[in-house]
């Protein structure tokens, strides 16, 4: 397993590939829909150069201090129209569920980001990860959709799922799977039988 510090150097992105699982020490940052709105027209309230966005939305107990409750991976396609931009801003990985579009695979390659995938399920395992909350920003978004500040350590396993140099696992996975397909229809005893 492979460790990454923020900020993240593209040296390290370049070193990694498709498949590979590593942790994440250091600083990252929540963000989903209504914050990935608020970064790109006001700019964002931090520096995002080699920075980590974590597509989630945390459940946090709201007492003096903020205590972190869970925090799991949400679906990253929902955030496809802003994924370029903040990677060209700075990001070098974005943590999330389900992959990205073919605009942020570009701009992972040009930009020298990755996108790991998170497991969905494990939230609270991903919690125990979550040392301090350092800030919140934005919190009029509300809880689940304000930037939330964490300081992780050892924070995963996340896989590299798609990569600076334009592996993508969820392409490999589809490119097998209409193989397989083909290759089964192809076999006349798994063809539909014919009525007589």
């Amino acid at each position: 397993m492979k460790t990454l510090k923020t900020p993240i150097s593209t040296k390290d992105i370049l070193e990694l590939k498709v498949g590979d699982i590593v942790k994440v020490n250091g600083t990252i940052f929540t963000a989903r829909d209504q914050a990935h709105k608020k970064i790109i027209k006001e700019g964002p309230p931090f520096d995002l150069k080699g920075s980590v966005i974590f597509h989630a939305g945390p459940i946090v107990k709201n007492n003096e201090n903020f205590s972190l409750v869970a925090i799991g991976p949400t679906t990253s396609a929902r955030m496809n129209p802003f994924g370029p931009k903040l990677i060209r801003m700075g990001v070098k990985a974005i943590i999330g569920k389900g992959g990205m579009d073919k605009n942020t695979k570009k701009a992972l390659i040009k930009n020298k980001a990755v996108y790991l995938a998170a497991v969905g399920g494990c939230a609270a395992m991903y919690a125990d990860k979550v040392k301090k909350i350092k800030s919140v920003k934005w919190l009029e978004l509300g809880i689940p959709e304000a930037i939330w500040e964490l300081e992780v350590k050892d924070f995963g396993p996340l896989i590299v799922a798609m990569d600076s140099h334009g592996g993508n696992l969820y392409e490999d996975v589809e490119k097998k799977i209409r193989h397989f397909r083909d290759k089964i229809r192809g076999n006349d005893r798994y063809t539909r039988p014919h009525k007589t």
